[in-house]
């Protein structure tokens, strides 16, 4: 399908990518991992055709559909779900030609255009666009708000969801997983196990590329290697690969150090003189094995606090919200030093809030606060990546700290702490503004750090981070001293460091009994109830609990929304039953001579009355939804 061979592609002038050969075959996911740098994204956009290659060949069939995520989104004011059906291109078209065929009241040619709009799936279009922007998040209020009232994240959304829309063969994804929460990043791996077409996908989250792909293409110095497995098979061929170079590498320059040995000793003897020829000539022609190395630029630790009182931080019954409306409601929490919490939780739950909460960038309504003296917090959010300066170099923003630090340091040593962090040479000169997300993301880790925090509170620090830097922050935080609380959707970094996981949901904040694995499972269990809690998850294996879920669920089943939602879906289905096979019959050949025109004017005539009773209906059951689901969120 496509097709790769001894392909080069620069970048400027740097090469990034030398004489690669490898095929990628119809219906496989496959995984690009490689360090930041190496020409992942310049692979995707050869494929995209944004690029032609500087020397090779690479071929794809040209009638595929593609689809990818766009980089940009405009600022419209076109409805959320308008746009994401939008990302079905033929659909549209045809919507388009029905429109055109419908003005000049050609009825031939609408047969031909509904039973094609049908083929499609035109009937449930909106529906499907309604399903993928659920998974991705969004609330049924958000389908009918304008694209430009969102937030950069969740436009980053609505780009995917427009994607995964179209009906495509061949699916490009950079980076998907960033400004996705942990919910969403389920939905998506669940949605791409069952996607049909060939994946080609940019991933820094080792345990989504576990459970999604079955390829790697691993992109270092120059070469392009094809391996067979998800992430882990990766890792485990290739230090099999690195440790077997390795040892041939020694091999080898023993071999070396002997025959150049005999060389320097006989060189200059008329009797050993040919031998020692014999040997440079093996030499010149050897070819050498290069040492086996694994790159990272990153292995930093966090400073480490100065003190550790206990508890750190304390809150009491205490509320948070946002003017009128409260997210959080008589929280109570005591973080000592060590801890180790992520906090799990639905998208708008309050997670974020929560953070804000430990943080002090929220005032908490009622209840208590109780802070120790030496306290002192390390917030990393999205945000601060806006705040830095983007004139300043990474060497003034650690300078800008001030404190006795930054005073008694040396610049070297100011260096030589950023050049952990990836900053080296005359990169920390350099001002910040051009850097990438990934390169903000590591400075504002840096700064964070150097302020010895003795509470590090992260809200979706892997964000723009690759795989190396994933893995050095997980390996620093497992001998940070102090405490740690986090957000993340990589559940790989929360494997690594967490020992207690909080769930965060209709206004509470409590222990989630279970594991990451537990929580995906409660997930997915409960995707179509935006409602459910962490209770509906107990009740899957306690007997008392289950007893009470089925009495909710016959109460859910008698409720009059419910029944109305019931029937109206009921309703939806008869409609749109009626309308396929009053497009078989608007399909038949006798409708297409001069005989069966009156006949075709009545088909053509009960198929509009059909979709306006199947769009009314739809927004019956979509009001009746929303009711039932508002209802659904009271206490009992």
């Amino acid at each position: 399908m496509l097709s790769f061979t001894e392909l080069s592609l620069r970048r400027g002038p740097r090469l990034l990518i030398d004489k690669a050969s490898f095929t990628i075959y119809r219906g496989e996911k496959v995984g690009i991992v490689g360090s930041n740098g190496c020409g992942k994204s310049t692979l995707l956009s050869l494929v995209l055709g944004e690029l032609q290659p500087d020397a090779g060949n690479f071929e794809r069939p040209s009638n595929l559909v593609l689809a990818h995520v766009a980089q940009e989104l405009d600022a419209t004011d076109r409805d959320a779900i308008e746009f994401v059906m939008d990302g079905d291109e033929e659909l549209r078209a045809t919507e388009a030609r029905i429109a055109q065929a419908e003005a000049a009241d050609d009825g031939l040619k609408l047969g031909e255009l509904y039973a094609h709009y049908a083929a499609l799936g035109g009937y449930d279009a909106r529906s499907r666009a309604a399903r993928l922007m659920r998974g991705l998040g969004f609330s049924p209020a958000d389908e009918t708000r304008a694209v430009n009232a969102f937030s950069g994240g969740w436009r980053v959304r609505l780009n995917v969801a427009q994607a995964l829309m179209c009906r495509s063969d061949l699916l490009l994804l950079d980076e998907p997983t960033n400004h996705l929460d942990l919910d969403a990043v389920v939905w998506l791996e669940e949605w791409l196990r069952t996607y049909q077409g060939t994946l080609l996908m940019i991933a820094h989250d080792r345990e989504f590329l576990d459970k999604t792909v079955g390829r790697i293409v691993h992109l270092e110095h120059g070469e392009a290697k094809l391996y067979t497995g998800n992430y882990s098979d990766f890792e485990v061929q290739r230090a099999s690969q690195l440790a077997q170079q390795q040892s041939m590498y020694e091999r080898q320059q023993r071999e070396v150090k002997h025959m150049m040995n005999f060389v320097n000793r006989f060189r200059a003897s008329a009797s050993k003189a040919r031998q020692a020829q014999s040997r440079i000539k093996a030499l010149e022609r050897m070819q050498m094995i290069a040492p086996a190395h694994v790159d990272s630029e990153f292995q930093f630790s966090f400073m480490e606090p100065e003190k550790l009182p206990r508890p750190l931080l304390a809150i009491d019954k205490q509320s948070a919200g946002y003017g009128d409306t409260i997210v959080l409601n008589s929280i109570s929490m005591t973080i000592p030093p060590g801890a180790r919490i992520a906090l799990l939780g639905r998208n708008g739950a309050g997670k974020s809030t929560l953070m804000k909460l430990l943080a002090g960038e929220l005032t908490g309504g009622g209840g208590e606060r109780t802070e120790a003296r030496d306290l002192r917090i390390g917030y990393f959010a999205q945000h601060q990546l806006e705040q830095l300066h983007a004139r300043e170099s990474p060497l003034e923003h650690v300078r800008r700290l001030g404190g006795r630090y930054a005073a008694r340091s040396t610049e070297q040593e100011l260096r030589g702490f950023l050049g952990s962090f990836g900053f080296s040479g005359d990169r920390v000169f350099e001002a910040v503004g051009p850097f990438s997300g990934g390169e903000k993301a590591r400075l504002v880790l840096a700064l964070v750090s150097y302020q010895r925090p003795n509470l590090l509170l992260l809200d979706e620090p892997t964000n723009h981070l690759d795989l190396e830097m994933r893995q050095a922050l997980a390996m620093a935080l497992q001998d940070y001293a102090a405490a740690v609380v986090m957000v993340s959707h990589d559940r790989h970094l929360l494997r690594a460091f967490a020992d207690e996981l909080i769930m965060v949901d209709q206004g509470q904040a409590k222990p989630f009994d279970g594991d990451l694995d537990d929580y995906s499972k409660w997930f997915l269990t409960n995707e179509h109830n935006a409602t459910s809690s962490q209770e509906s998850f107990a009740d899957l294996s306690n007997d008392k609990k289950h007893r009470k879920r089925e009495k909710n669920e016959r109460r859910e089943r008698d409720d009059p929304l419910r029944i109305e939602v019931a029937r109206l879906e009921k309703e939806m289905q008869r409609i749109e039953s009626e309308r396929a096979k009053n497009e078989t019959a608007l399909a038949a050949p006798e409708l297409q001579v001069p005989s069966g025109k009156f006949r075709l004017q009545q088909l053509t005539q009960t198929q509009k009355k059909l979709k306006q009773e199947l769009d009314a209906a739809e927004a019956a059951w979509l009001e009746a939804s929303e009711q039932w689901e508002a209802r659904q969120r009271q206490p009992d």
